[in-house]
């Protein structure tokens, strides 16, 4: 092997190495093409070239070049990431093909003088005129002096700089040939009659047709042969003569497509001629009569006029034609002149002597604004509040936002000219821009910009490099710049009304719960990471940490921010900037919503260095001292409500975190610090002290939730009841911070909910229980249930008090808001009081009863509860998918809760809403009629009134979209469903009335079931538990439903006169059956679902509030829903996952799994029931996912589809998906949801039909099926041709298949290909009816189509007819023969299954035998 030369060798060495790779005939890296010299007379042909370089210099004249090759080496650089590619506004205008080699781009490119001069033609001047000098009287010219120079010498009109002595020159030939420039009378008068005599119509704009007596451009000069200038007139002749017999359509589509394909640079040379060439007053005054009636024309608005494009350079849009032709007719306005300047200059000033108009030009007025909309989109400009500013809006120039852009006659600022200010060198100029910018993002995540702006702003900023733009400001030295650019990050990352919504949901029954808010698309993991060890895994881990900031901020915007060190910066800001409260605010706020991105997201907070005790010392101090203004300059050492939120939303991330908040960070000496005391007592002003103290109860509640800080609430449980009793007296109506003070009461209401479930399970711990997971229980609190009992008196009483005031106007909006509350307090007493050793449950179901009869049926009865609940439905975000339609605003790598303008808008968290009083009522009545049995009955009327019953059907119909911006309200909504149901579930076996809609109980439990979200899955288990497979809710089962269904049959049968022969059994008699294995059904899905056990122990103990098991109120990642959509195909294809092989054909392994056939029966039962009588609960489910699906009975195992059970249940759920109403839905050319395509799972039925089949017609009918004409013909193909032997064995007969035969018949077969293998299928006695009945039929309908199809085809087609005919003529076969020639129509009935002619029909017989005739007269010519 050769070895590379290295510095230590000789001169010896290298020649030695020289002549071992000579010897060796290694081929080189390079080779040198050594290019001819022509001054020398070197040809092209000759020469020391590489191979293919004679080629090479034909193409180039027998010129070469030395070119350097290297193998393997690219054309063009590869692009270095993740910085953008560099764009030359030069390499866009050239043209460049695909097949060029790197000599003729390198020729294209020489710009030696060799290459020039060998291209040089001379121009021809031979008829050119030729000028002799001008003489003059003097022999030399006058010296000039510079005092005559002002006054004598012209300034040069194009700004261009020249000589005194030249500028002279020019003066004087300008006064010599005056004379000659100026035209005769009589020519302008010629000029001005040929003006006049053009028809109207023929004078249009720069782009349009104008006739004219010469060329404009070209003017012959230059060309061989005396009369060039008459052969230049000709041609244009001609060509006026060729545009005068166009129309004006055809004019106007040439001149766009001319327009498209010339390059722009040499359109603005054209126009720019024909300016120079046409004057200005020329074109300002012809045809007064048009222009005044094209001023009288209506202008037509656009309906695109204030819509906006981002980011774009200005381009030039196209009005309307009045409009484009009445601005172009007016003549540009005068360059500026000495005369005009409001200031003469003098002669003693220095430089000041010379006229720069292009500099005067931004002292004229600015031109007016436009009058009218555009068709196409505007480049956006804002004012400095973000308003978008429309075009057309003639803004004051004192405002400041007229500006020297490109545009200078509109107002306002880009974003694009935004970003460039706020790279400004004067901090003032990037402090206004950063402002701006914060405006403009605030009011985008408010949704102002949507109707006007096309894309979204959003999007558009980050894809520019906002977080970039933001990070980098935040390190800039000058405060002011800073504040800004925490502004703008606030405005990027936080929504105020997301952070409302969320609050006003704390109160609700796992409110103080949220989704974190984790970008919905993540990048896709490979798929050889699934199959890797934990080694690997790290490996991959590390793989992420090398992803650059911008890859990880273009999927997740807080993750990047993260990446780019913003938590140090922010804490610097806090602790040695000390800025502004707004400034303060803000960061809070930004922190407050990285807490929310996901529990690591809040652990970096946390474990940022010194950022929680700057925030605890400054913001949440033991001890401060009163304001001496209402509005303070500075908020360091006062407390403040953001910087108790930011601890709310960190211990909501997990327990560890909000022990660490107690513990490390004495978060409980706060917290006593504050709630001691009346919030008038705090030395605040009185709204900030209301907000810190609700904060302060709700991270309270918090902390109770995990079983923490019990021991502060025996510590302030003098506080905690004075609170109580003062209850009535601060929610005065005419209170000004009463929607504070009822905020206030419900986080206490809260806190003394989470303390109660809290004190019910000290029993239980203090017994040593071992919790369900098999770890030991964590260690009792210190409230136990004697510390909580003693206040269900007082909040009994003030419920009462409450549900007593909603007859009073005044009071019935807070009694409204306070109530859920109280529920949700009723029923964690009562939940946890039946767990107690000191239940009584007599005592208890008299006070039950009590309760019942007192308070919850008035307050059900009440006008104004009944009038809430009509709102259900138009308050539903199930019902109602607009309400939650993902805006533009709204982006994947930064995703929102979407609530800009709730109040305004129907909705669960409106004060109109129905839910949280009704969620609080069903969680009530789920406890005391678990209880007290007997209760259920009084609430019938809640589930038979209108608008519930209303409400139920428009959810069982209802299709909802998974999202950031929907799931957060679903959750809730899905909590109230449950709610309604299980209260159904009392009901339906005792109350026939109720029983009556068991049917739609059951279809809202069904369509419930697939949208429940991550953390529900105990709710799941229940449903599935209790109502799913219940026979109280299938109704049909023991109400003659069966019976229906097979009446149902029997007529079908007498009408289409179709007999099924394999229908084994009826489908009544297998729903019969299912209905009675109900129970086993129900085991065998609850079985296979057990992979979900772990999350739904957890889910257990969120839902039901075992307070001290909780780990976190952060909820799992929403990746889905907790089951998938077609979960009732679950455990077909676990056993295929387990058993069968993709390929077909074979199986993992030898014989089934124990137990499997029982569940694949069980699955088919229930497929099978839902098909019959919950068709609708189906419906999310493709009928090719099912198709897909029911397919694994095939592949799992060998003999599982002759099962007899398995046989009878899929024969039925064939006819069932077959059925005409379900075999136009069926679209197999949509790939299937885990699938790339069906056609790759017919591929494997196919190879398993081949091995396994034993001519099964259960199994024929299922490969048939996609065999339909209007499928895709790969499928067909691949079983005339790969798969070609499996045709002797699909004996299915015409009336076995459930199919019309029409379906594989009709349209004619169109596939070349595919027809050839039909014909050689039969020639070759492949295809026999006694084999393969349905097929024979199908090809002899295509084949017969085929050969005697009239219509016009291409030439290989119509060779191809005629070859088939010809062959067919000269069949020996005479069946086969006759079948071809004398086809019909299909005919089931038949006993060859179609129709023949006796004999052909005339047109028929002509065609064959004149195709005939010709062979047989080419055979007689050839003899």
């Amino acid at each position: 092997m050769l070895r590379r030369p290295k510095p230590t060798d000789s001169e010896a060495d290298l020649l030695k190495e020289q002549e071992t790779f000579l010897t060796s005939g290694a081929p080189s890296a390079a080779n040198v093409i050594r290019r001819p010299d022509k001054r020398r007379g070197e040809g092209g042909g000759g020469g020391g070239g590489g191979g293919g370089g004679g080629d090479l210099n034909k193409e180039n004249g027998g010129l070469q070049r030395d070119m350097v090759t290297i193998e393997d080496l690219p054309d063009q650089l590869p692009s270095l990431t993740p910085a953008p590619p560099k764009k030359s506004r030069f390499k866009a205008s050239r043209v460049s093909f695909e097949d060029d080699g790197p000599e003729e781009r390198l020729d294209r490119a020489d710009t030696h003088i060799s290459a020039v001069l060998c291209r040089i033609v001379e121009r021809d001047t031979s008829s050119a005129p030729i000028s002799l000098p001008a003489f003059t009287g003097t022999a030399f010219p006058k010296v000039l002096h510079r005092s005559a120079t002002s006054s004598q010498v012209p300034l040069p009109s194009n700004g261009g700089k020249k000589s005194i002595f030249a500028r002279q020159i020019a003066a004087q030939r300008l006064m010599e040939g005056k004379a000659a420039l100026h035209r005769t009378p009589e020519a302008a008068q010629k000029h001005k009659h040929r003006e006049q005599s053009l028809p109207a119509d023929t004078s249009m704009d720069t782009d349009q047709l104008t006739t004219v007596s010469c060329p404009r451009l070209v003017s012959g000069q230059g060309l061989v042969g005396p009369d060039s200038s008459a052969d230049t007139m000709r041609i244009h002749r001609e060509n006026q003569a060729k545009i005068q017999a166009m129309s004006q359509t055809e004019i106007l589509d040439e001149q766009k497509q001319l327009l498209s394909q010339l390059d722009p640079r040499l359109v603005e040379f054209v126009r720019s001629r024909r300016a120079q060439s046409v004057p200005s007053s020329v074109s300002s005054s012809k045809h007064p009569e048009a222009k005044s009636s094209e001023e009288n024309l209506p202008l037509k608005k656009s309906d695109s006029s204030g819509a906006a494009v981002l980011f774009q350079k200005p381009q030039e849009v196209d009005m309307e034609k009045e409009e484009e032709e009445k601005e172009e007719k007016l003549s540009p306005p005068p360059a500026m002149m000495e005369k005009d300047l409001p200031v003469k200059p003098q002669k003693e000033w220095v430089h000041m002597d010379k006229l720069e108009p292009e500099k005067l030009e931004w002292m004229r007025d600015l031109p007016a604004p436009r009058r009218k909309g555009t068709k196409h989109a505007m480049q956006a400009r804002f004012d400095f509040n973000g308003t978008l500013i429309p075009p057309t809006e003639d803004v004051p120039t004192h405002l400041g936002l007229h500006h020297h852009g490109e545009e200078p006659e509109r107002a306002g600022y880009s974003l694009q000219e935004l970003f460039l200010l706020s790279r400004s060198q004067i901090f003032q100029q990037r402090s206004l821009a950063l402002s701006t910018l914060a405006n403009i993002l605030s009011k985008a995540r408010a949704g102002k910009y949507v109707s006007h702006l096309k894309g979204s702003v959003m999007s558009t900023l980050l894809d520019a490099g906002m977080i970039f733009l933001l990070r980098f400001a935040l390190d800039d030295s000058v405060e002011g710049v800073m504040s800004a650019a925490v502004s703008a990050l606030k405005a990027l990352l936080v929504c105020a009304e997301d952070e409302e919504c969320l609050d006003s949901t704390f109160s609700w029954f796992r409110g103080l719960a949220s989704f974190p808010l984790l970008p919905s698309v993540q990048e896709e993991e490979d798929e050889e990471d699934e199959v890797l060890d934990e080694i690997m895994k790290e490996t991959a881990k590390e793989k992420e940490e090398k992803k650059s900031d911008h890859d990880v901020a273009r999927q997740d915007v807080v993750k990047g921010l993260l990446r780019m060190k913003l938590l140090p910066r922010l804490r610097y800001i806090l602790e040695v900037v000390r800025p502004s409260p707004r400034v303060v605010q803000d960061v809070l706020a930004v922190l407050t919503r990285i807490a929310r991105h996901s529990s690591s997201s809040a652990t970096q907070v946390l474990d940022c260095p010194r950022l929680m005790e700057t925030v605890m010392s400054e913001f949440l101090p033991t001890s401060w001292t009163a304001p001496s203004l209402p509005v303070p300059q500075s908020v360091y050492g006062l407390p403040l409500s953001a910087a108790m939120k930011l601890l709310r939303v960190l211990a909501t991330s997990g327990r560890h975190a909000c022990a660490r908040l107690l513990n490390s960070l004495a978060v409980r000496e706060r917290l006593s610090c504050l709630l001691s005391a009346e919030p008038g007592e705090l030395l605040l002003e009185p709204a900030e002290a209301l907000r810190i103290t609700t904060e302060a109860y709700r991270l309270w509640a918090v902390a109770a939730g995990y079983g923490q800080a019990c021991k502060l609430y025996i510590d302030l449980y003098p506080a905690l009841v004075k609170a109580l009793q003062s209850v009535h007296r601060v929610l005065g109506p005419s209170d000004p911070l009463l929607p504070l003070q009822l905020q206030r009461v419900l986080a206490l209401l809260s806190l003394l909910t989470q303390v109660t479930h809290t004190a019910g399970c000290h029993q239980e711990l203090q017994a040593g229980v071992v919790s369900s997971q098999g770890d030991e229980c964590p260690p009792p609190p210190p409230v136990s249930w004697g510390h909580v009992t003693g206040l269900q008196v007082s909040l009994l009483g003030h419920f009462k008090g409450f549900v007593k005031s909603l007859d009073n106007p005044v009071q019935k909006n807070s009694s409204l808001t306070l109530i859920p509350a109280y529920l949700l307090y009723l029923e964690a007493y009562y939940h946890q009081l039946s767990r107690q050793n000191c239940f009584k449950p007599v005592e208890t179901l008299q006070e039950l009863e009590l309760l019942t009869s007192e308070l919850l049926l008035p307050l059900l009865s009440h006008n104004v509860v009944q009038d809430l609940i009509k709102n259900l439905k138009s308050s539903s975000v199930v019902c109602n998918v607009q309400s939650g339609h993902l805006g533009p605003e709204i982006i994947p790598s930064l995703p929102g809760l979407a609530c800009a303008g709730w109040r305004d808008s129907p909705g669960p968290v409106v004060s109109s809403s129905p839910f949280p009083l009704l969620t609080g009522l069903g969680l009530l009545l789920e406890t005391i009629t678990g209880i007290h049995k007997g209760l259920s009955c009084k609430f019938t009327g809640l589930l038979l009134s209108e608008p519930v019953v209303a409400y139920l059907r428009s959810c069982s119909q209802a299709t909802p979209a998974l999202s950031h911006t929907r799931a957060w309200l679903l959750r809730h909504e899905h909590h109230l469903l449950y709610l309604l149901l299980r209260l159904a579930h009392r009901l339906v076996p005792v109350e026939p009335e109720v029983a009556k809609h068991a049917p739609l109980y059951h279809q809202v439990a069904l369509v419930l079931l697939p949208w429940l979200l991550p953390g529900s899955e105990y709710l799941a288990h229940e449903l599935l538990s209790t109502i799913i497979f219940s026979k109280d809710f299938i109704s049909e089962g023991h109400s003659g439903g069966p019976e229906a269904v097979e009446l149902g049959e029997l007529k079908l049968q007498e009408e289409t006169h179709h007999h099924t022969s394999p229908s084994l059994q009826t489908v009544g008699a297998l729903l019969r059956d299912a209905c009675a294995q109900l129970p086993s059904i129900r085991g065998c899905f609850l079985t296979h679902l057990a992979h979900l056990e772990s999350s739904m122990l957890v889910s257990r103990d969120t839902l039901l509030s075992r307070n001290p098991w909780i780990n976190s109120h952060l909820l799992p990642e929403l990746t889905g829903p907790a089951l998938p959509s077609d979960w009732p195909f679950l455990p077909l294809v676990s056993l295929y996952e387990r058993t069968g092989v993709s390929g077909g054909g074979g199986l993992a392994a030898e014989e089934l799994p124990q137990g499997a056939l029982g569940a694949v029966t069980h699955c088919l039962q229930w497929l099978l029931l839902l098909e019959v009588w919950r068709e609708e609960a189906l419906k999310v489910i493709l009928p090719v996912a099912k198709l897909a699906r029911l397919s694994c009975v095939f592949l799992s195992s060998s003999d599982l589809f002759l099962e007899r059970p398995v046989q009878k249940l899929t024969w039925g759920l064939f006819r069932l998906l077959t059925r005409r109403s379900r075999l136009d839905s069926l679209d197999l050319n949509v790939p299937p949801p885990g699938l790339a395509s069906f056609q790759d799972l017919y591929s494997a039925l196919l190879a398993q039909y081949e091995a396994v089949s034993f001519g099964d017609r259960l199994f024929g009918c299922w490969v048939l099926l996609p065999l339909q004409r209007r499928y895709s013909a790969t499928m067909r193909l691949a079983v005339f041709g790969e798969h070609v032997g499996m045709l002797r064995s699909l004996g299915v007969t015409l009336e076995q298949l459930s199919i019309p035969i029409e379906r594989f018949t009709s349209p004619p077969e169109d596939s070349l290909p595919l027809l050839r293998l039909y014909f050689r299928s039969l020639v070759t006695g492949v295809l026999k009816p006694c084999w393969c009945p349905v097929l024979y039929v199908v090809v002899l309908s295509h084949v017969n189509s085929f050969i005697f199809s009239q219509d016009a085809a291409a030439q290989e087609v119509e060779a191809a007819r005629h070859t088939m005919l010809r062959k067919i003529y000269y069949l020996t076969d005479e069946v086969l023969k006759n079948h071809l020639l004398l086809f019909r129509l299909p005919q089931p009935s038949s006993d060859v299954g179609f129709d023949m002619y006796e004999q052909l029909p005339p047109i028929r017989a002509k065609r064959l035998e004149s195709i005939a005739g010709l062979q047989d007269s080419s055979d007689d010519k050839g003899d």
